[in-house]
């Protein structure tokens, strides 16, 4: 059964997309909450007269997208040290806060909180406010899905506010070679971490069949899953979408000469491979052709046991 989390977390325009078109997320809606009236508007919010905040409300499946993972993807998206605002965003409407719907999410919010504390990743304390949902109410039509909408602004407007180079920064892997070079096999290394090329038609998983889902090398970050796996006649293993769009990122290449888009793994910045526009139509055009050294291979019936459980829904 489907459920709902609201986040405040600055300029609504930037708080969809990080949570927008994931498995499991069937809505994200811009809004506001909080506050002491009825149905406010942008400009009275803005006013910081009413005491809402900019609030983003999520319907999603908690049996395929957790509430912890939304937390997860929350934090990541914010300065929860910061009292007065966001970036370059100022006021009382642009503070942060969890909003709670029952008390599970109050206790893994509280959690989530605690143990980022914990983890040393912020000096300064972390002033995110926990509160029971109040009465949420939708933004006005511009403002949906904005990023869509107003694309080349809203790219403008992320990294102009800082948010973008703040996220970067804060949530930047930390490689270290020499770990990394005991971790992994002499080509795993060479492809991950040095932008390499395997032979086609004479690397690991080309001509899987099994079902089951492909990983990160490094982390261990799910990238894709044997349901979305065909055969491309060119010798690497090749896919027609990720699992989660969000978890990996891409770059442009204009290495050997071409104008190529890289694919990394969103968490490691592992390179996997690239992506091309001559995949199946039918599945949307795309063809991931990936590195099979960048992945380790998750048998379907091993899943639940190695912490993919979550994903057994791609299979069903």
């Amino acid at each position: 059964m489907a459920e709902k989390a609201t986040f405040a977390g600055g300029c609504f325009w930037c708080m969809v997309e990080p949570f927008d078109e994931r498995p499991g997320i069937e809505r994200v809606v811009s809004g506001y909450t909080g506050g002491r009236t009825e149905n406010p508007t942008y400009e009275e919010v803005c006013s910081d007269t009413t005491g809402h905040v900019e609030a983003v409300q999520i319907t999603f499946d908690p049996d395929i997208f957790s509430y912890e993972r939304l937390l997860d993807v929350f934090w990541r998206q914010i300065d929860p040290t910061d009292p007065g605002g966001q970036f370059n965003d100022r006021g009382e409407s642009y503070q942060t806060a969890i909003f709670y719907h029952n008390e599970e999410q109050k206790q893994l919010a509280e959690k989530s909180k605690r143990q980022l504390e914990q983890s040393g990743k912020f000096s300064e304390p972390i002033v995110t406010k926990i509160l029971p949902a109040a009465p949420f109410y939708e933004a006005e039509e511009k403002h949906q899905d904005y990023y869509k909408k107003q694309s080349f602004h809203y790219k403008l407007y992320k990294k102009g506010s800082g948010r973008q180079d703040f996220i970067e920064k804060t949530w930047k892997p930390e490689k270290n070679t020499e770990v990394l070079r005991r971790q992994l096999t002499p080509l795993q290394y060479h492809v991950t971490q040095e932008n390499g090329t395997e032979t086609p038609f004479q690397n690991e998983y080309f001509d899987n069949e099994e079902e089951g889902i492909y990983v990160d090398v490094v982390s261990g970050e799910p990238l894709f899953s044997s349901k979305d796996k065909y055969d491309a006649g060119c010798g690497w293993p090749s896919f027609t979408k990720p699992i989660d769009k969000h978890q990996v990122k891409e770059n442009t290449d204009t290495s050997h000469g071409m104008i190529r888009t890289e694919i990394r793994s969103s968490q490691a910045d592992s390179h996997l491979g690239h992506v091309f526009e001559d995949g199946p139509e039918e599945k949307g055009g795309m063809r991931y052709c990936m590195n099979s050294a960048a992945m380790r291979f998750v048998p379907k019936q091993k899943m639940e046991q190695e912490g993919y459980g979550y994903l057994s829904y791609l299979f069903s």
